[in-house]
């Protein structure tokens, strides 16, 4: 059984896929960009994407019943991987030891989008 969770804050998507998936207690998002409650980006440099795109990762797996401290896997996507010194600074930021597992791949994003970002989490067993 899966639920599809619609984060408050995050546009709703126009194409056929849901920004969250629940399944038991794993958490998927989808591919997050820099994209503002209003679909824009929010940033034009890699370091303001990136925390908007983790930013919005966040209130994706808030919404979940989990947050960063959860995610197992990481996936992000780089425009140019001459931007991954940038994005390992800020991933830093948000992340804490033991990191989660991570794939960083270089791939051509829409124009204007440096960055997405995915992650799966396990939600936390309620006490």
């Amino acid at each position: 059984m899966k639920q599809a969770v619609q984060p408050d804050g995050l546009v709703k998507p126009a194409a056929p896929y849901s920004p969250v998936v629940v399944s038991g207690d794993l958490v998927v998002t989808a591919g997050q960009v820099a994209f503002d409650a209003s679909g824009q980006l929010a940033a034009d440099d890699v370091d303001g994407q990136c925390r908007r795109a983790l930013d919005n990762v966040r209130t994706c797996l808030q919404a979940a019943g989990c947050d960063l401290d959860d995610v197992i896997k990481v996936t992000a996507f780089l425009a140019d991987l001459g931007d991954f010194p940038a994005y390992n600074d800020v991933y830093r930021e948000y992340f804490g030891e033991p990191y989660p597992a991570r794939t960083t791949v270089g791939v051509s994003l829409p124009p204007g989008v440096l960055v997405e970002i995915e992650a799966t989490a396990r939600r936390p067993t309620p006490a």
